[in-house]
């Protein structure tokens, strides 16, 4: 049984057993089980790094390579300066929304993220029963159709892909018929993910990737990892290469074509290629860089959303996700003309430590956070939210929790 197991178990037992004590019957929970003693997102990152396995933390926490992007992505932040106005009525504050055409209670949405059996045993239905409990737009991995088919699920909903069911005509046709038969909103597709980066923590680690398919990293009583015949671990020095095609913009219109279900473009970072996205007829993109685990040096997603949302022109939503940690990070990207912001680290972080209740928590953290920063900018509606809440300064940073 794995480390991370045992520790997670062990936590569980734990509270378990307080709760179930005489001494505590009538009483509140304990802090050590209750979410709500938690103030903030990194309050559950620290939490979190200290019930996983060291190896699953580092796969859940670390970029590409040198790790650029990755502290650039919260960096950023410290360089847009929010510009409150005051006296205005801020008594009720109003964040909803309206994205292509469906109404969102508020401008988050729940990021896809592969892995989360790492964290969290039958994780992705977790954080999908975590989205629902709090009202978010949910991108799913996909293996949870049945609970998706319950009625029950998050109201909006779409359906990840890198584009392996795109290789032919028929795969295609089935992947999409199989979505218009269900509620799905619409298909996500991430286009930055057709090679894997080199990501060093977890080559360091001697990680294999398919443990984070099994609820557990195999250890054995000593501690140590056990392989089994046939596990690969992380490697650098192979050559990249891909057995079939890779898809292209001509897939993005041949997708459009074979379905009337919203397309939405995850992993661009460049005005041009918003550009391509409207001459394709998808209906949205998001700015991202994959939680600066692909591509290293590619700087912020918040630097890249104003040349972005340029490009598009209003011909489609702009969304972003990358970093965004706090309400004011929220409020920063919709001032810079962000349709929506996606999490993804801090939501696993609430997976991990509670499950689909930390997931619904940390959504409610970020939630209440944009609503108290909204009021006290002065603004009491997300679509009074304009470029005049926000300036951009030329500032070196070098401090801050990431």
């Amino acid at each position: 049984m794995s480390r991370s197991v045992n520790r997670r178990e062990a936590f569980e037992r734990l509270a378990g057993f307080l709760l179930a004590s005489p001494l505590l019957l009538g009483a509140e929970k304990p802090e050590l089980a209750d979410s709500t003693k938690l103030a903030n997102v990194f309050d559950f990152r620290e939490l979190a790094k200290s019930l996983l396995d060291p190896v699953a933390f580092d796969y859940m926490d670390e970029g590409g390579k040198d790790e650029i992007s990755l502290k650039e992505n919260r960096l950023a932040f410290n360089r847009i300066i929010l510009r409150p106005r005051f006296l205005t009525d801020v008594h009720q504050i109003d964040l909803t929304t309206e994205l292509l055409g469906k109404k969102l209670d508020y401008p988050l949405f729940v990021c896809p993220a592969g892995g989360k059996n790492c964290f969290f045993r039958n994780g992705e239905e977790e954080t999908a029963r975590g989205a629902a409990a709090a009202g978010a737009m949910f991108v799913t991995n996909g293996g949870i159709d049945d609970y998706l088919a319950s009625g029950n699920g998050p109201g909006h909903w779409w359906r990840y892909t890198t584009g392996g069911q795109f290789r032919t005509e028929n795969t295609m046709l089935d992947f999409v018929e199989g979505l218009e038969d269900t509620d799905c909103t619409g298909i996500c597709f991430t286009v930055d993910n057709m090679l894997v980066s080199h990501r060093e923590r977890s080559i360091h680690n001697g990680l294999v990737r398919g443990w984070c398919n099994l609820d557990r990293i195999p250890r054995d009583s000593a501690g140590n990892l056990i392989y089994s015949a046939g596990d690969r671990t992380w490697t650098t020095g192979e050559y990249p290469s891909r057995p079939f095609p890779t898809p292209t913009w001509d897939t993005v219109k041949r997708l459009r074509d074979a379905t009337e279900l919203k397309i939405m473009l995850k992993g661009i970072m460049i005005g041009e290629d918003v550009e391509k996205a409207v001459g394709a007829g998808a209906d949205a993109v998001v700015v991202s860089n994959h939680g600066a685990r692909q591509l290293d040096h590619t700087g912020s997603t918040i630097e890249a959303l104003p040349e972005c949302v340029q490009a598009a022109a209003g011909k489609m939503p702009v969304l972003i996700d990358g970093g965004f940690r706090r309400g004011t990070d929220i409020l920063k990207a919709l001032a810079l003309g962000a349709a929506a912001v996606g999490v993804a680290r801090p939501y696993l972080w609430g997976l991990t430590c509670f499950g689909r209740e930390g997931v619904a928590r940390v959504l409610q953290l970020l939630k209440t956070e944009l609503a108290l920063d909204m009021g006290m900018s002065g603004v009491a509606k997300v679509a009074d939210i304009d470029r005049t809440l926000a300036r951009i300064r030329n500032w070196g940073y070098t401090g801050g929790r990431l």
